[in-house]
């Protein structure tokens, strides 16, 4: 899938964007189907009718998969004009460099025949303008859209992954009717700040899904400290929108805003959204040497934060299999280049650490020598920066195993490489948070696990850890020695031993799933330097302590 995205950059002469997002208006195109006839787009949204177009190419692997399964032309005899009616559908050939042999199956540029058997519209561009200037973008094949009858696109992706028959006809019921009376403002859905440490700006988008042009509506915020009351004024025709900043609010724990239009509204039912503001504290920080091993379902975390700014795919926690949990971004199907999605976590209290640690697992394939993704981690004493970068790795640096053509997902725990970060430049931290962000380009995914921000020093700055992530708390002890790991059902020798090699104690854990914790009395211990060493199915880790 990657070549093929590559070639259609090639194809163009521009580099290759993600897919015009939800939530945009459309304007109007007309095209002719290979059978000579015309098709205008806002005809048949005017009818009411939810419009899904899929943009393949002849010579497409992905695309000619999907066509195979079928699931598009029985969409459309289900719902298009001989079933319900309540659909329409194009297939778009969008490559104006194939032809008429070539949909038919008998080019030189083709997966077979495209026509045979379908009975939707089929359309052969003769070039790409004609589409995208409805601000409909052809960014990848195969490429899909669904708009609603108020010209609003309410999906938009990968034909594969949204055009399944059950998934398009769950799209059905979430499209609006068309506009039927004079007054009828609509929110079409939240713009604003979701993510804040302190002030939230609050925007919407505001469309008139009125017979009559929208002049003035009244918008209301409630569930905030202060609530807000903003009076629109403008000149909207019917479908017209208009990005609305209502205000700001200051926040100092997590909110619901409720947003509403209050007045000259002949339709509430379009005149609602609610929206989660995230409040992120910079002053509840989680002590150090403490794991996040994303075993906990109910993500995000308190104070955690995941930013996606092309609302397309980013990270996510996953149930990997074999992991109890692992954060994880499905690079392999991401439809643009360039994008950079992060996850931040809640803030750690370095205070009273001199030499402290960031250490966490990483899983990643290529894809080839060409598509590859890049991994920073940066860290800030401030939930929304400046951030300063303190990792960066990509290609076969970053990679943990062989190139891979199939979408890549780690099944053993040898599919992680573990690293360490020194953290020394920001000792004695009162708070400190850390980004992970990816920087696609059609790599294979990337998977995070088992994040520790330790006491304890890299041995050499970087990549300090070998096979098992541990810490061991605190460091210099003087009671008692603490050591943390997360089990993957399977056995642990855990030792503490001198700088001669002398074991001084070991504790065994059997069947260990799930954070575990030792702990060693230092009572009858003498003073000084000792190994803290965890070991499991012949791989050993090891750390260093002081006991004083």
């Amino acid at each position: 899938m990657k070549k093929l995205l590559f070639s259609l950059a090639v194809l163009t002469g521009a580099a290759a964007y993600a897919q015009t997002p939800v939530g945009t208006v459309v304007s109007n195109f007309t095209l002719t189907d290979i059978n000579g006839t015309s098709h205008s787009l806002f005809n048949y949204l005017d009818q009411g009718k939810m419009v899904v177009i899929d943009v393949s190419a002849t010579w497409c692997g992905p695309c000619w998969s999907y066509h195979g399964t079928g699931a598009l032309n029985n969409f459309y005899n289900q719902f298009g004009p001989s079933g319900t009616n309540q659909a329409m559908v194009f297939f778009v050939e969008g490559d104006p460099q194939t032809n008429a042999a070539d949909l038919n199956g008998s080019g030189a540029n083709t997966q077979g025949d495209w026509v045979t058997g379908e009975n939707m519209p089929i359309i052969d561009l003769a070039n790409q303008a004609s589409f995208e200037n409805s601000g409909m973008s052809i960014d990848y094949f195969p490429e899909m859209y669904v708009i609603c009858p108020n010209r609003t696109i309410i999906a938009s992706g990968v034909a594969g992954a949204i055009g399944t028959v059950a998934n398009l006809t769950s799209l059905l019921g979430q499209c609006p009717p068309p506009a039927s009376m004079p007054v009828d403002p609509a929110l079409l859905g939240y713009t604003g700040t979701t993510t804040s440490c302190s002030d939230f700006t609050l925007s919407v988008t505001l469309q008139n899904n009125g017979t009559s042009p929208l002049t003035s509506a009244t918008i209301s915020v409630t569930g905030i400290p202060s609530p807000i009351t903003y009076n629109w004024s403008g000149n909207l025709a019917t479908y017209g929108v208009d990005q609305v900043n209502l205000g700001n609010v200051t926040l100092a724990a997590p909110a619901t805003a409720t947003i509403t239009i209050t007045s000259n509204d002949g339709n509430p039912a379009n005149s609602t959204i609610t929206q989660q503001l995230q409040y992120i504290s910079s002053s509840t920080t989680t002590a150090i040497n403490t794991m996040q091993d994303f075993s906990n379902s109910a993500f995000p975390y308190a104070n955690w934060q995941v930013l996606n700014p092309d609302d397309d795919i980013t990270w996510e926690r996953l149930a990997a299999a074999a992991f109890s949990g692992v954060m994880g971004i499905n690079t392999f199907n991401y439809s643009a280049t360039g994008e950079l999605d992060h996850f931040i976590t809640q803030a750690f209290s370095l205070a009273g650490q001199n030499n402290p640690s960031l250490n966490f697992k990483v899983a990643n394939r290529r894809y080839d020598a060409t598509y590859f993704d890049k991994l920073d981690v940066s860290v800030s004493t401030a939930c929304d920066g400046p951030w300063t970068n303190v990792y960066s790795k990509q290609g076969t640096n970053l990679a943990t195993g062989a190139d891979q053509t199939s979408s890549f997902s780690p099944t053993v725990a040898g599919d992680f490489r573990l690293e360490c970060v020194s953290l020394a430049a920001y000792a004695n931290a009162p708070a400190l948070f850390v980004r992970f962000t990816n920087d696609n380009n059609y790599g294979n995914n990337i998977y995070i696990d088992d994040v520790v921000m330790s006491s304890s020093a890299c041995t050499n700055g970087v990549d300090e850890l070998t096979e098992i992530a541990f810490a061991v708390f605190p460091n210099p002890a003087t009671d008692a020695v603490n050591v943390i790991f997360n089990g993957t059902d399977a056995d642990y020798l855990v030792s503490i031993m001198d700088l001669n090699g002398r074991v001084i104690s070991t504790m065994n854990i059997n069947n260990a799933n799930g954070s575990q914790t030792v702990t060693f009395a230092t009572e009858n211990i003498a003073k000084g330097s000792y190994l803290v060493t965890v070991t499991s199915n012949g791989v050993i880790s090891t750390k260093t302590v002081i006991i004083r």
